[in-house]
């Protein structure tokens, strides 16, 4: 059981990684590379069940998500961190659905639903949510998420071998479930976390990109007329919408240091 732990505890230390610009460690027990060429596949299946739109709404969609990619792009270059960036091939697509949605797969793979667009408004609002997605994609997130996962049910079954061999005064069941608990409640506060790092990267990309980061304090405002989520985040993946704009005007300076007028 003491040798099981120490090699858990070694792959902990051996599997760390840093999210660029706010160089926070995360565990990476995956190979991004693998990751990539599975969102490939996912994405392209995606589109065939989702015919991407071409109109007027789309084309701009794909003028922001090159903007955007460019800019980030540019950004690693600066840092010398292009290998961040391997297998990366951007692709931008607008799908029709009523979903208020946006996401970004490994490797740069973006859709936008129709349904987030009455809430972008613009070029400048599309932006906001584009870097903001691309975001979760460049600090490897996903990865971060399953790595997690991984790692809890690795931890799992560590905890239910040791159990088996010691005499407890509550059940082996009763341990793993508050196990359980615990653990999905600390994926919860890393998905909040992921959220909130996302908003400050996709400020610096958007602004590198040529939009005004300003804008995205206005979005998270139309998008909070749309919620009622009262500012509880406990049990939520997302954090509240009045949390994510006292963070954007927080990290705010820092990101019109990028922006030229």
């Amino acid at each position: 059981m003491k040798k099981l732990i120490l090699l858990f505890s070694l792959i902990f230390i051996i599997s760390c990684s840093n999210v660029p610009v706010t160089e926070r460690g995360q565990l990476m027990l995956v190979s991004e590379s693998e990751i990539i060429v599975f969102s490939e596949k996912q994405y392209q299946d995606f589109l065939k069940e989702n015919k991407p739109l071409n109109n007027k709404n789309s084309e701009l969609v794909k003028k922001v998500g090159k903007n955007i990619s460019i800019a980030v792009e540019q950004y690693f270059k600066q840092k010398g961190q292009e290998n961040l960036l391997e297998g990366y091939d951007w692709k931008f697509n607008l799908v029709a659905g009523k979903d208020i949605n946006a996401w970004c797969m490994p490797g740069g793979k973006v859709a936008f639903y129709t349904g987030i667009l009455p809430i972008t408004k613009d070029e400048l609002g599309i932006a906001v949510v584009m870097g903001h997605e691309v975001a979760h994609a460049v600090a490897r997130h996903g990865s971060e998420r399953l790595s997690h996962q991984m790692a809890i049910q690795t931890g799992a079954n560590l905890l239910n071998l040791g159990l088996s061999n010691v005499e407890l005064p509550i059940s082996s069941d009763m341990a793993l479930q508050a196990y359980g608990i615990g653990s999905n409640l600390g994926i919860l506060s890393y998905s909040r976390k992921h959220e909130l790092e996302a908003d400050r990267l996709g400020l610096i990309f958007m602004a590198m990109a040529g939009y005004n980061p300003e804008e995205a304090i206005e979005f998270w405002k139309r998008m909070a007329e749309l919620s009622s989520d009262g500012g509880n985040e406990f049990m939520s993946t997302h954090p509240s919408h009045r949390h994510r704009i006292e963070d954007i005007e927080k990290y705010l300076p820092e990101a019109m240091t990028y922006y030229n007028k």
